[in-house]
């Protein structure tokens, strides 16, 4: 086989032994394995090919792009792991239809630079945007900071290209924003993390880019004030809130003691730090007058002066320049490397609604107190759409002790009516989560569909879906 797989792809991309090193581990660390090879196919042909001599051998085989998972989704002890790294092509950019074809190996800060080129601004917008590539995120459904006003990768995406198992191209590259011809394959693939079929390019939208930009970081009394600010904002922007992140005292406090030279914004930390950030692209808000001001700006700084007599904000400092701004996003993005690099932890990605964040926050740090009350926290949110990232870290390292902790979070989220998965994916750190939580009608539907799209079970093996019990 490994000799068929040389004669396709040429040698050079047909990786084993110690050249596969650098696809044997995940970034978190948390996982390792050793592939049985790496392969490198230049075009969704190729993949094809892959693809029929892994069938044809009985084997199976893990799509892998940027490898910035953080759930165990590239796990391959064993397997072909197939790289979509050489699938780096910019097909077209179409700035009158405003969109984007692009193949799944095309890194997403490529994306947003061509994109910058036409005044466009491709809305997918998260840390890992310098290594995490256009595939990866749409097998995960990725989420972000921008979700709040553009949606997630799924809402972003107009069409796609998929391999199957057996080798055979589904075309589903519509352009259209509307198409009504029977079921909605392209989202089987979106969020499936590669067990369905490997995504080797898609039709994703563009939006106008941001000809003004209004950023500021406060500090609000409580999350309930901070949700009304939201409210507020929105409602005086007529929606150009873009992101509303929530950084609490536990943050605040890692980040001082892992990344000092970011600062502080504040002299004093708060409980309730919140990073937003408004865009515009309309001359009357994006203008500057011939003071050097800009309308979008002021109406932010209007709006929370108001906020701060009335007592909703207590301290707030607006960025006057891109460096300011970009020191602001510094802050939040520093969040994997301040909570994903102690041990043990349990990390988690969950969604609530608005509404009930505070409440989820309160019940899960009563709950962890009383099982283990030498155990710390912190988390990190995308305040605007419901979506925490609440890491716990135990003070003991026994696996059962952290599945207790992790189902203990799962029954608050549930009680809220929320997701114990937002955007990080299922892999295989979720498995236990889904075989508890998930619906049992809805996991023998979704076997039912990788059964007749991959009844060999060669694509991602063991990843998503838990087997099911007699």
């Amino acid at each position: 086989m490994l000799d068929t797989l040389r004669a396709l792809l040429g040698p050079a991309h047909v990786l084993t032994g110690p050249d596969t090193e650098p696809h044997t581990r995940e970034w978190t660390r948390k996982y390792r394995w050793q592939p049985l090879c790496v392969v490198r196919p230049a075009d969704t042909a190729e993949v094809a090919a892959v693809l029929r001599v892994a069938q044809g051998a009985g084997a199976t085989v893990v799509p892998v792009g940027g490898n910035t998972g953080l759930a165990g989704g590239t796990h391959a002890q064993g397997a072909i792991m197939l790289s979509l790294e050489r699938l780096n092509r910019i097909r077209a950019l179409n700035p009158a239809a405003r969109t984007v074809t692009a193949e799944a190996g095309v890194v997403l800060s490529r994306l947003h630079e061509a994109a910058a080129e036409e005044g466009l601004y491709f809305p997918l917008w998260f840390g890992a945007r310098g290594s995490a590539m256009l595939g990866g995120a749409l097998s995960t459904n990725a989420g972000g900071s921008n979700v709040l006003r553009y949606g997630s990768t799924r809402g972003l995406c107009l069409g796609l290209e998929v391999v199957l198992a057996d080798g055979r191209v589904l075309d589903l590259m519509s352009e259209s924003h509307k198409d009504n011809t029977g079921y909605d394959l392209k989202d089987l693939f979106i969020g499936a993390e590669g067990t369905l079929g490997i995504i080797t390019a898609a039709v994703m939208k563009l939006v106008p880019a941001a000809r003004a930009h209004a950023t500021a970081t406060l500090a609000a009394p409580s999350l309930s004030a901070a949700l009304d600010l939201l409210h507020r904002l929105q409602d005086a922007t007529g929606g150009l809130v873009e992101a509303f992140e929530f950084m609490p005292r536990s943050y605040m406090t890692r980040l001082g003691q892992r990344r000092p030279d970011l600062g502080q914004p504040f002299d004093t930390l708060h409980d309730v730090t919140i990073l937003v950030e408004l865009g515009a692209t309309a001359p009357r808000d994006c203008t500057a007058r011939e003071d050097g001001t800009v309308p979008l700006t002021d109406l932010l700084e209007e709006t929370l002066g108001t906020l701060m007599e009335q007592g909703a904000v207590l301290d707030a400092v607006i960025a006057r320049s891109d460096a300011q701004r970009r020191r602001m996003w510094e802050r939040r993005e520093a969040a994997a490397e301040i909570t994903l690099t102690q041990t043990p932890l349990v990390d988690t990605d969950v969604c609530v609604p608005l509404d009930r964040v505070e409440s989820f926050l309160t019940e899960a740090q009563t709950r962890l107190a009383a099982m283990d009350p030498d155990a710390t926290d912190v988390t990190v949110a995308h305040l605007g759409d419901g979506n925490l990232h609440y890491t716990v870290f135990p003070s003991r390292d026994d696996p059962a002790h952290l599945d207790a902790i992790r189902e203990m979070i799962e029954d608050v989220v549930l009680s809220l009516r929320g997701s114990f998965s937002a955007e990080h994916g299922i892999g295989l750190s979720k498995l236990p989560s889904m075989a508890r939580r998930k619906n049992p009608v809805a996991l023998d539907v979704m076997r039912a569909i990788r059964a007749a799209l991959d009844p060999k079970h060669t694509l991602n093996p063991g990843k998503t879906l838990p087997p099911a019990t007699e």
